[in-house]
């Protein structure tokens, strides 16, 4: 994609340099006139006094010219150089040439700077040449003759002479910055660049070189002048280290030969001077000091005290006492690893899923050719130009990106969508005007034959399987064969439409099945509502693996609309739950949380448990606002407000998208849509808020919408008896005891009892239900109804009487109820003295 937008600007850019007619003609125009002036000044000035004599005579055949272009050049040369303004007329012909080269598009020239420095010279240079000729010749004209006449009568000589200096200097400081600091920075740079890489080569330390030594050799014998190393010091006279004997000829210094010699022998340690054996030399003007790199000295004392160095170390302990309990729990025990209840479960294989072979687009050049000539025939026709045009070939559609030519409104060519699909016979034509993000227009055509996107080749991608996303999901490939994924827990909510056959269960097929292979029982749960009853049904087998429900739920699969009042409001209860850890454990989202339980910094007996994530997916939300109304789409907007953070999301889908059904309270918090094809564009702009969908050709061809732009799919398929496999795999395996339980909803007047127990109105069951509660120490509704196969109404009121008479306690949220009575013994008096 980047290859095909650097190829788009580039044709852009080489349009932008394309010439017009009459800027080719009057550019060359220009060009040529230049040079025939500068051709003609100068044979003018070689034979001005000949042309001179033959002024007036242009139209006089019988006169002959001796200038190189005739007497047209003749007339240039008296009409610029003569009678105006001198040599400097060859600045005017370099201003058309630049002027001529401009109207070219050939910038090599700046060209206000050009111009200013051009008008500067041709008024200066005409000054300068009549000073110096004082008006004979051509060189000044008649302007410069004029203005030195002038100015010597007005200011003399010496005052023209100082305009015309004054004048150039103060071009050239502006111009090239000469300014006295500016010249002294240049002048050290070339100092520096000099005798400074010269200083630089030159030894710094005072150690015994063998050049060292011959240069002594050499002093002694009066060839070289001597050497002598210097350190200077702010506070104290300068001290010679080294004197050597000087040579005839310069006048004797007073040798210090109790000097004391340092040594460096690896540039880190001084041996220490004696204060008291160090004399002052003092240097006559006329000596000479060779200088060199100043040694580094200093006077070192015995030391009468230790000294000690000690660098802080940094520590990893904790800080508080629950972060030392952790560290301790885990340095013992390890990390906490929420899959140790399945420790053996296996995540389904890819063998699971069908191999439809090979996927690979065929390129049919003939349909291409053919449809792109149809396009640009019909754009023809109603005078929209084309500059490029540009063919990406997709699973289902072909996009044709054109590049139209200037001055074309992008609403023309929006206005021909419904031509293009006559022209081209097709169904499914979609226009992208603008496509985000490029300088271009898209058509988006299907193909004669698309190819199938299997879901085996998707998740077997490289993608999918080193993902590291939350909740991946994946839902086929894109017009450039991509594969496409999104992070459910980002998303954070999906509203998925489309009409009946369009591929949108497959679509949520797909969805659950990508969320299966990558996540394990303990940390993802699904909450099904399926009021078509049919859709759902094949997930029941993992109940005890990755489905939710609540306590007095006798299938996971929701089918029943009250139910799923009971199920919405039992979420939004777990909502609150996870939301009261999260706010004891000082953790904003349930991944922070997670990895905490996971380090052991929260402590289980404190309530803290491993949240799994919940997703809730509704097949068909229509008919619950149907039968329902206000009291699904007030838990259903709390759920998308709020939910995100605790690890709770939704899938949404609907066969009709209209605006009773998606309300705008609904549509503000699923800012991630998934439309499949529909009737008429008032749904589509109901789901997408935008035309399109119903453009689309059906069989999993989808528009997705998060929030920026809107991305044609191609939803991959994956058939029923693929699903049956995966959860029959799935179910297959050790599971937990029961589905994940939500918490149970509380009854509407607050009260999850009777207020008084009546011996005489008590169940049959009672008794045995008790003796059941109190021997597994679990006050269950749910495990009343297993054990003893009754339904949820009975066993809730054999739990109300059994919290009535004491046997439990009262309602606890997501947790079971506390039982009162600790053995059988103590529950058989306690039985007795009722009857009693």
């Amino acid at each position: 994609m980047e290859k095909n937008t650097k190829n788009t600007t580039a044709a852009v850019a080489e349009n932008s340099r394309i010439l017009s007619k009459p800027r080719i003609f009057f550019g060359i125009i220009l060009l040529v006139l230049s040079l025939v002036m500068a051709g003609s000044f100068a044979s003018y000035l070689m034979n001005w006094k000949a042309d001179q004599s033959q002024a007036g005579t242009m139209l006089d055949r019988s006169v002959k010219s001796s200038n190189l272009f005739g007497k047209l050049g003749d007339w240039f040369g008296k009409i610029f150089i003569f009678d105006s303004i001198g040599v400097a007329a060859f600045i005017v012909a370099f201003l058309f040439f630049v002027v001529g080269m401009l109207i070219l598009k050939k910038k090599y020239f700046k060209p206000w700077k050009t111009i200013g420095h051009s008008l500067f010279f041709i008024c200066w240079l005409p000054i300068f040449f009549g000073a110096v000729t004082q008006g004979v010749g051509t060189l000044s004209g008649v302007y410069g003759f004029q203005v030195v006449d002038f100015l010597i009568s007005v200011i003399g000589m010496v005052g023209l002479w100082a305009v015309i200096g004054v004048s150039i200097g103060m071009y050239f400081i502006l111009e090239f910055n000469m300014r006295p600091s500016a010249i002294k920075s240049r002048l050290n740079d070339i100092n520096d660049k000099t005798l400074g890489k010269i200083k630089g080569m030159m030894p710094s330390s005072s150690e015994d070189f063998e050049a060292d030594t011959q240069l002594e050799e050499s002093a002694g014998n009066g060839d070289a002048p001597p050497t002598t190393t210097s350190a200077e010091d702010d506070e104290e006279p300068r001290r010679i280290s080294t004197i050597t004997e000087l040579p005839k000829g310069f006048p004797e210094v007073e040798v210090n030969t109790g000097l004391q010699t340092i040594t460096t022998p690896n540039n880190t340690s001084f041996e220490e001077l004696d204060e008291a054996a160090t004399h002052t030399v003092t240097l006559t003007p006329g000596t000479p000091v060779t200088a060199s790199a100043p040694v580094s000295s200093f006077k070192q004392e015995p030391d009468s005290f230790e000294f000690k160095v000690e660098v802080a170390r940094e520590t990893d302990e904790p800080e508080d006492e629950t972060d030392l309990r952790s560290a301790d729990l885990v340095k013992q025990h390890g990390l906490y690893d929420h899959t140790l209840d399945l420790a053996k479960f296996q995540m389904p294989t890819i063998n699971l899923l069908k191999d439809y072979g090979s996927e690979e687009i065929s390129i049919n050049k003939e349909e291409l050719e053919e449809n792109k000539n149809k396009i640009v025939g019909l754009l023809k026709n109603f005078n929209v130009g084309i500059a490029e045009i540009k063919a990406t070939i997709g699973p289902t559609v072909t996009l044709y990106e054109i590049v139209p030519e200037a001055g074309i409104r992008v609403a023309a060519i929006k206005k021909l969508q419904d031509d293009i699909a006559l022209n081209l016979s097709a169904m499914g034509i979609r226009i992208i005007a603008p496509m985000p993000g490029k300088g271009t227009i898209g058509i988006e055509v299907p193909r004669k034959n698309p190819t199938m996107v299997s879901m085996r080749s998707v998740l077997a991608s490289q993608k999918f399987q080193n993902t590291d996303m939350d909740l991946p999901v994946v839902f086929g490939k894109t017009i450039s064969n991509e594969i496409f994924m999104a992070d459910l827990a980002k998303m954070p909510h999906l509203l998925m439409a489309g009409a009946t056959g369009q591929g949108k269960s497959v679509g949520i097929n797909a969805i659950l099945t990508s969320l299966l292979y990558k996540k394990h029982p303990s940390e993802l749960k699904f909450v099904m509502v399926d009021p078509k009853k049919v859709e759902l049904t094949l997930y029941s087998k993992i109940e005890r693996h990755y489905l939710a429900k609540l306590p007095d739920s006798e299938d996971a699969i929701i089918t029943d609309t009250h139910k799923v009042i009971n199920t919405l409001n039992s979420l939004c209860i777990e909502m609150d739950t996870r939301y009261e850890l999260l706010k004891n454990a000082f953790c904003r989202t349930i991944k922070e949380y997670n990895g905490k339980f996971k380090e052991r910094k929260l402590n289980p007996e404190n309530g803290h448990r491993y949240l799994p994530y919940i997703v809730l997916v509704v097949d068909e939300f229509a008919d619950l606002i149907m039968t329902a109304g206000k009291e699904v789409e007030h838990p259903i907007a709390r759920l998308a407000q709020l939910a995100r953070a605790v690890g709770i999301h939704l899938i949404v889908a609907t066969q009709r998208p209209s605006v009773n059904v998606i309300t705008g309270m609904i549509k503000a918090n699923f800012p991630a849509r998934a439309a499949f094809r529909v009737i008429s564009s008032i749904d589509s702009r109901t789901i997408l808020d935008a035309t399109g969908a119903d453009q689309l050709i059906g069989k999993g061809d989808m528009l997705y919408f998060n929030g920026n732009e809107i991305l044609r799919l191609q939803c991959a398929f994956v058939d029923t008896p693929e699903v049956e496999k995966i959860v029959d795999y799935i179910g297959a395996q050790k599971g937990y005891a029961s589905a994940f339980m939500l918490p149970e909803v509380p009854a509407e007047d607050g009260q999850s009892g009777p207020a008084a127990f009546d011996p005489n109105e008590k169940d049959a069951l009672f008794e045995e239900a008790a003796r059941i509660v109190v021997s597994t120490q679990q006050g269950s509704t749910s495990m009343l109804q297993r054990q003893l196969k009754l339904g949820y109404n009975r066993a809730g009121r054999i739990m109300d009487q059994l919290e009535a008479a004491g046997v439990v306690g009262g309602f606890n949220g997501a947790k079971a109820r506390e039982v009162q009575i600790t053995d059988l013994n103590s529950l058989e008096q306690f039985l007795q003295d009722l009857k009693n």
